[in-house]
Order: structure tokens, then sequence, then C-alpha cells
């Protein structure tokens, strides 16, 4: 099952790449990367190039949006109803790295979630100075 949607991938990522190539090749109002421009005498007119560019979009557009809608029938069969949240393990394997702040997610429990509190700081707060000390305002003059 998994080696036919990654065919199927290959070849819906071939036919975005060709769809985005025929839409660059059609000639635009400012001519763009179009083939036309010059005069006639060729094997195809402007014209006829533009019809056969017209409908090789639209069989580029509607394989990829076959290929579409087959991926995502496949993936949601293989998918089988399950959630990510279901399938990821309840508690966290714990960690060795040396951030703090990185921790196991909280149970599922309908506590409140709570942030995590940092580690007291490594160096002590410095004492206080004679200048740090609070002074007291000066008192404003009683008017009479």
């Amino acid at each position: 099952m998994e080696n036919v949607q990654n065919v199927i991938l290959v070849v819906h990522l071939v036919l975005a790449l060709l769809l985005i190539g025929v839409v660059l090749l059609q000639r635009s109002e400012g001519g763009g990367l179009g083939m036309g421009g010059g005069g006639g005498g060729g094997v195809m007119t402007g014209r006829q190039a533009a019809n056969a560019l017209t409908k090789l979009t639209w069989v580029f557009a509607i394989a990829f949006l076959a290929t579409s809608i087959t991926l995502t029938v496949l993936s949601a069969r293989a998918g089988k109803g399950t959630s990510v949240i279901d399938i990821t393990p309840a508690e966290a394997p714990e960690s060795t790295g040396s951030s703090p702040l990185i921790s196991a997610p909280p149970p599922s429990t309908d506590e409140p979630v709570v942030p995590p509190v940092l580690p007291p700081a490594a160096t002590e707060a410095p004492a206080e100075t004679p200048a740090a000390t609070e002074t007291p305002a000066p008192e404003a003059p009683a008017s009479n």
C-alpha cells in the first residue's frame, strides 16, 4: 500500500512540474515566456499553439486533481481514524539537556497548566550600600 502511495506521489510531483511549465509557456497579455511572436508560416500558428497548450493544461490539471484526491483517500485509509495525540506516549523521556525550561508535557488531567519554575540564581544579590538606602523626601512648606 505504501509503495503504491509513493508511486502516485512521484506522478503527482511530476504533474505539478509539468503543469507549471505549460502555464508558463502560454502566451499572456504581455507576451510572457510563450511561443508565438513573429510571422506565420510555421507548423503551428499562434492560435493553434494556444489551443494545444490550453488543452494540455486541462489534461495536466485534471490528472493533478485526480492524483490529489487519490493521495487523500489513501492517506485517510492509512490513518485508521487515529489521532496524533493518541499515538504519542503519555510521558516523555527524561531530558538530559541543561535547559530548565524544557519539561515533559503535563498529564492529561483537568488541572490547570502552570508555567515552569525557574531555578534560583547562582549569584547572590549584591549587599545594600548606604547610597541605596531610602532617604526621606523633603517636606513641602505649609501654606497659610
